[in-house]
């Protein structure tokens, strides 16, 4: 997350500073090659995508089950399918729960992966495969192993527009309590992890504290740190014709505009939107998340995330469920609707998705003790069926793809991986996902571990 605070001490967001780049990339350059170094402090802008299109993650963290909002088995035993009906949509064939009235009536807006599968029930190696397409953590070492796939987006596209950040969370980035998890950038570098909004934006009078700026810094303080610093590099641009402090450079004045700039300032500003579109939305913070996430990627955001948590539910399912998704299904309407009432509706890709789903046999509530010492029944880790939700952005809208079995343990027709997920989000924002990096070592990693583009969708 990128803040700008008084105490700065001229480092970049992965915490080294020009000087200290300056010694450890001349001195890298013996060993591991120049077009190594080169390429590894690339900057994105240099190779941008020719499409103008953006991506919002509705990230529900702690994982929601399919078969209560996506793929109802109501022919199945009671303890399989549940507690709720499905319901149809406007497109016929289409069916979701009962508790999504709202996105019943636009269901021709978005398409349903309900063969999406890991076949993993820990959350954190889960979340892991999910938004960076690589196994590698889990319960016992949750560490990030490599980028998540909007900090890539962030890497290859930047920003949409200039005075905006390219990555975006709201109000923060997490995944099972890890912050920013595996969102972050990783190996490419703090700069391209997510700008975080903090706070409520369903509070009244809601500001972003980071766009001001932190411990009473004046713009004419932070002008003149920035003369300073252009002073001081100055003597090394004779070392630098291969473009890298141009680069850094760029990110300095991005900072800069964010925190100057109208256009962060403006789209911000939840405030000054109709409120009748605030009502569209949901007066919640889901909701009101959502929207700022429509205002953000209409000012020139690339991909931003919306973090709307605590799906976790092992037992009380029903009172759990009857919470969520109205706010959940007035959310996902609103943002379909309001994207389709901009013409922003293929610019910009919706994407719908937790870490796993729950499994499709209803527990007792016991979670180990006696049936109900815990609750009411609920549904634990699953991670061999679950869904994802895409819409906007040139996907095609009112299809399913992929079917899982009676029961709705795993998929008995067109699987889907994290990796199909990737390389359908790449193509949407016009990224070649062939395309490698260094990690940490200075070995090359594909951007995607595997999968294809799902052709039905695009």
């Amino acid at each position: 997350m990128f803040r700008v605070e008084s105490t700065s001490t001229g480092r970049y967001c992965d915490g080294i500073s020009r000087r200290h780049f300056l010694q450890i990339g001349v001195a890298g350059m013996t060993s591991t090659g120049l077009g190594s170094v080169l390429r590894a402090a690339s900057d994105p802008e240099t190779a941008r995508p020719k499409k103008d299109t953006s991506v919002i993650l509705l990230w529900l963290d702690g994982g929601p089950g399919h078969m209560d909002l996506y793929d109802l088995k109501p022919d199945a035993p009671s303890e399989y399918r549940g507690i709720w009906r499905p319901i149809k949509t406007n497109v016929p064939g289409i069916e979701i729960s009962e508790l999504f009235p709202l996105q019943a009536k636009i269901a021709d807006k978005f398409s349903i992966v309900r063969s999406l599968h890991h076949d993993d029930g820990d959350h954190f190696a889960a979340a892991h495969k999910l938004l960076t397409s690589r196994g590698g953590a889990n319960g016992a070492d949750t560490s990030q192993k490599n980028p998540g796939l909007s900090a890539i987006a962030a890497k290859m596209c930047g920003a949409r527009k200039p005075g905006i950040p390219a990555h975006i969370a709201v109000p923060y980035s997490s995944t099972v309590g890890l912050r920013p998890g595996y969102f972050g950038g990783s190996y490419l570098g703090r700069t391209f992890g997510p700008f975080e909004v903090g706070g409520s934006p369903n509070a009244d009078n809601y500001r972003v504290e980071d766009v001001s700026l932190a411990g009473g810094l004046s713009l004419a303080r932070l002008e003149d740190r920035r003369s300073l610093a252009h002073h001081l590099d100055g003597f090394q641009r004779s070392l630098d014709a291969s473009g890298i402090m141009e680069s850094m450079d760029r990110f300095d004045q991005r900072a800069y505009d964010l925190v100057t700039g109208a256009e962060a300032r403006k789209a911000f500003d939840i405030g000054s939107e109709d409120p009748a579109i605030r009502d569209l939305y949901g007066r919640h913070d889901w909701g009101q998340s959502a929207l700022l996430a429509r205002r953000l990627v209409q000012a020139g955001a690339t991909f931003v995330t919306v973090h709307m948590g605590g799906w976790d539910h092992h037992w009380n399912l029903k009172t759990g469920m009857e919470d969520y998704l109205p706010r959940l299904d007035r959310a996902v309407h609103g943002l379909f609707t309001d994207l389709s009432r901009l013409g922003l509706d293929e610019k910009v890709m919706v994407v719908i998705c937790g870490e796993f789903s729950r499994t499709p046999k209803m527990n007792d509530g016991g979670n180990g003790g006696p049936p109900g010492s815990q609750g009411t029944p609920g549904r634990d880790h699953w991670g061999n069926a679950m869904f994802c939700v895409m819409g906007g952005g040139g996907i095609k809208g009112g299809q399913i793809v992929g079917a899982t079995d009676r029961l709705g343990e795993r998929p008995i027709d067109r699987p889907v991986t994290p990796g199909d997920i990737h390389h359908t989000i790449y193509h949407i924002l016009g990224v070649d996902p062939k395309q490698s990096f260094l990690n940490h070592t200075g070995r090359p990693v594909a951007m995607v571990e595997d999968g294809a583009i799902i052709s039905e969708l695009v």
